[in-house]
């Protein structure tokens, strides 16, 4: 016996009760039979979790930013750190089901495929990935479509960056700060061009260089978690046409070439030595 800890729980709230566990270890409902057809749900499952906590994280990073707060900012943005390394090493554990394993039940998936998260595609929506097509598979659900074209229709959180870096004085081209946003940011010489100022002056600009820095790890890690969604896609289906209709493993190898902040790149092959 644990002294003082409480046990009677008839009228008050558990553990398990305010995680709504009953709810969540019911949420699974494997539809064939087949043993690792709960692995295939449960990774996919606790992938959206992750990605409902990034999405709510980029908000507050995105909000701060507009306000010029920065610290809070990075504080959300090591957070999405986090939990991209968690997103990443989900891929490890599905990778055990064999592609004997996974055809024991796909054809109880029917036309559902990972191309319809719709919290994935809020992450790239604010990453700056604008894609009006993206948004039909959500059209049958206003309350999901309002979110998703909010954000389509929306500055990403690499817009709102280039506002700040102008705002500070940086030679910003006002033709990018005007730009569509529904459109996907296209490199641009002048951006290419305030961040070097950043970078090689960086005592004078430590906030701005350390947002840069945040957000090359952000696509970083979203570029990794890319690959490892290809690569997991490729050893267990091959090049199989994905569940959806999409082209599956040469559609994600596709997506590996689209970067979200080129700039940010493009900038280490100028600058000059100090």
């Amino acid at each position: 016996m644990v002294e003082g800890v409480e046990t009677d729980f008839a009228k008050r709230m558990s553990y398990g009760d305010y995680l709504r566990l009953d709810q969540l270890l019911t949420a699974q409902a494997p539809l064939s039979g087949q043993h690792d057809e709960l692995l295939f749900i449960t990774i996919h499952q606790v992938q959206e979790l992750w990605m409902k906590l990034l999405n709510h994280e980029m908000d507050l990073a995105i909000e701060n930013m507009r306000r010029d707060e920065l610290r809070p900012c990075f504080k959300a943005l090591s957070r999405v750190s986090r939990i991209q390394a968690q997103l990443i090493g989900a891929w490890d554990v599905l990778s055990t089901m064999t592609p004997h394993d996974y055809l024991a039940f796909r054809a109880s998936l029917g036309s559902s495929s990972g191309f319809q998260s719709w919290q994935y595609r809020m992450i790239e929506f604010r990453m700056g990935a604008k894609d009006e097509f993206m948004l039909r598979p959500h059209r049958h659900r206003p309350d999901i479509m309002g979110p998703l074209e909010a954000a389509y229709r929306g500055p990403s959180i690499y817009d709102e960056a280039l506002r700040l870096l102008a705002r500070r004085g940086l030679p910003v081209p006002q033709a990018v700060l005007e730009r569509d946003l529904t459109k996907r940011h296209e490199a641009d010489e002048g951006v290419t061009a305030a961040w070097a100022v950043v970078y090689e002056n960086p005592e004078a600009h430590f906030d701005l260089y350390e947002l840069a820095e945040e957000l090359v790890d952000l696509e970083d890690a979203f570029q990794t978690w890319r690959f490892r969604h290809m690569k997991t896609v490729e050893r267990i289906i091959g090049h199989r046409m994905g569940t959806g209709g999409s082209a599956g493993v040469s559609y994600l190898k596709g997506v590996l070439e689209r970067g979200f902040f080129p700039e940010l790149w493009s900038v280490r092959t100028r600058l000059k030595a100090r």
